[in-house]
Order: C-alpha cells, then structure tokens, then sequence
C-alpha cells in the first residue's frame, strides 16, 4: 500500500511540474511575442552603420572627377563635405548611394556636398554607375587607391568622413549609411 501511495504522488507531482513548464513555457512567450511586437510597432529596425564622433584635421585629397577635372579637399572650406569611398561592385555601397543621392538634394542649398571617391574601378564603369544611380555629387575616380590606402587608411567600403566647415572632420563611418542616420547625425553639423 505505502508503494503504491509513494508511485502515486511520485506521477501526481511529475505531472504537476509538466504542466507548471508547460504554463510558465506559455506565459514566456507571449511575453517575449509582446514585447517584440511593442518594439517593431516603437522604433522601425535599421542596420546601417552608426559614425564615430572625432575631432580631426581634414587631410589634403586632390584627385579627378569622372570628367576629368582636379579637385581638392581644400576647395570645400565653408562647406559641410561628406567623403564618401566607394567602390561599383560593393553591395553596401549601391545601396547608400539613393540614400546620399536623397540626402545631398534636400540639403545641397545649405552648402553641403558629397564627394564620392570610387576605389579603383575603371572610368568607364564608373560613368556607367553614375548614370544608372542618377547621381548629380561630385564623384572623383581614385585609380591608385590614394585616398583608402593614405589619406584616411581604411580598407573598409563604404567609409564615410563628415568635414566640417572649418576643415575637421567630425563623424566616420565605416559601412552603410542610412537616411534615418544621416538626418540623426550630420544634419545638426550642417544646421550649425
């Protein structure tokens, strides 16, 4: 009798820790369903890159644009100057350019430029992205990787670099750029 009593209550408190699992297993994930919920519904989910805040002299950068023409870091002082580099077979690359595109529009008349320096691809693939991207920016050809290799030493594309008006650079990205960051992050450099 005391066996069977003890192999009773052993299947009676089995079955009760089963079901508290099965309760607590339930209350979880509505829980956690909930609150991924509030969050999608809060603050929509971007995965670009975040810049760095630094304080930098701008470096001297002197290259050609896809017509041929010299330009210089140095002719932009009074301008806010996001350098972007680049290159036409990076993914996260073509995907920030309608978002630079969009940005340098909206705020081009508050003297704000983007300077695109594509890392080595030949002219004619250049030109060829420029047009289909409809990019209207100054985009510079770097076919001996200058400004990657030894002006900003990165080997990361996209990198990004905001100038200030006084010639620092303030923000640096490494990766893509959102609008969502760009409106975050380098409109108050260009308000000021």
């Amino acid at each position: 009798m005391v066996k069977t009593s003890r192999r009773t209550s052993r299947i009676i408190g089995l079955t009760m820790l089963g079901l508290g699992l099965i309760v607590i297993g339930f209350a979880m994930y509505t829980l956690i369903s909930t609150a991924k919920n509030n969050l999608d519904a809060e603050s929509p989910t971007d995965f670009s890159a975040i810049p760095v805040k630094v304080q930098v002299e701008a470096p001297a950068l002197t290259l050609s644009d896809i017509r041929g023409v010299r330009h210089s870091l140095y002719d932009y002082r009074g301008q806010v100057v996001l350098v972007n580099l680049w290159a036409t077979w990076c993914p996260p690359c073509q995907a920030e350019m309608p978002e630079l595109q969009d940005f340098y529009e909206h705020h081009q008349a508050e003297r704000f430029i983007v300077v695109a320096v594509e890392d080595g691809d030949p002219s004619a693939d250049v030109t060829s992205f420029v047009q289909k991207y409809d990019l209207n920016f100054s985009v510079w050809l770097d076919p001996t990787y200058q400004a990657t290799d030894h002006v900003f030493k990165t080997m990361n594309l996209p990198s990004s670099y905001v100038i200030d008006r006084d010639g620092v650079i303030r923000l640096e990205w490494m990766g893509a750029i959102s609008q969502q960051n760009l409106e975050k992050y380098v409109t108050p450099l260009i308000k000021e």
